[in-house]
């Protein structure tokens, strides 16, 4: 499915595009095989689509943009695959950072940075300095990320707490426990998007992911565009959210 340039077909009710939006980008490896070309190329249109993409939320109005971009499980794949990887991570940080900065695109980064190479920590420190005091659209970066580890990680800091008489064993609720994930101010998100048409989570935002609206488009993700992403948009519009209630609320 190539992109398109017809006009919008999505959401109309400016007041209720969800105000965060989480998606896996996925399919980049199928989209290059059907074409025949190497999986570092299908990777490469992913990162024109992430453009695509990060311009169009900007304009359509969301708020929050959380990307799976590099899952911790990602590691075994082959040694050629994430030099790759790697790769396009710093071009998009060198050659992306300065026009997503002028957009006034702040960008945060979840998932453990401990074991990263020197250099890429170093990157994505650089990305979330320059940005920090942007206002526009927050870019939520899932690097290195698994939604398990993310919870053990909060189990350890609610602990910790615990061991130095900071917190009572009974104040450890799922409202505190919440607090101690890696970006505990940024809300949950209304609508997770996973293209390819493969329908699980695949470990990310477990927790943040409760209540969330799940669409699955069957498109890989290079060929991903404004228009998907609208056409999903407006599925969540037509759905009654009730977070468990049986009034259904409209917050988005």
């Amino acid at each position: 499915m190539p992109e398109t340039e017809a006009p919008p077909t999505g959401p109309t009710d400016a007041f209720h595009v969800p105000h965060h939006v989480a998606i896996i980008m996925d399919g980049n490896g199928r989209w290059a095989a059907q074409r025949g070309l190497p999986r570092s190329e299908g990777h490469r249109r992913g990162v024109e689509a992430l453009r695509r993409t990060v311009r169009a939320a900007g304009e359509i109005g969301i708020g929050v943009l959380t990307i799976f971009s590099f899952s911790s499980e990602n590691w075994s794949r082959p040694a050629s695959e994430i030099r790759d990887l790697m790769g396009l991570l710093k071009r998009f940080i060198r050659h992306d950072l300065a026009e997503l900065h002028r957009n006034g695109v702040r960008v945060r980064i979840i998932g453990e940075r401990d074991d990263l190479e020197p250099d890429i920590r170093r990157l994505l420190e650089e990305a979330e300095e320059l940005t920090r005091a942007n206002t526009n659209l927050l870019l939520v970066v899932a690097f290195n990320y698994g939604a398990r580890q993310e919870i053990a990680r909060a189990a350890r800091r609610a602990m910790a707490d615990v061991a130095a008489g900071k917190l009572k064993p009974e104040q450890v609720t799922a409202d505190r426990l919440g607090q101690y994930l890696d970006a505990p101010d940024i809300p949950d998100p209304d609508l997770i998007i996973r293209t390819s048409g493969e329908q699980r989570l695949s470990n990310f935002l477990l927790w943040q992911a409760a209540y969330s609206e799940l669409v699955f488009v069957p498109v890989y993700w290079p060929d991903f565009d404004r228009v998907a992403l609208e056409n999903a948009i407006a599925d969540y519009q037509r759905r009654e959210r009730r977070f468990g209630g049986l009034v259904a609320q409209t917050g988005s």
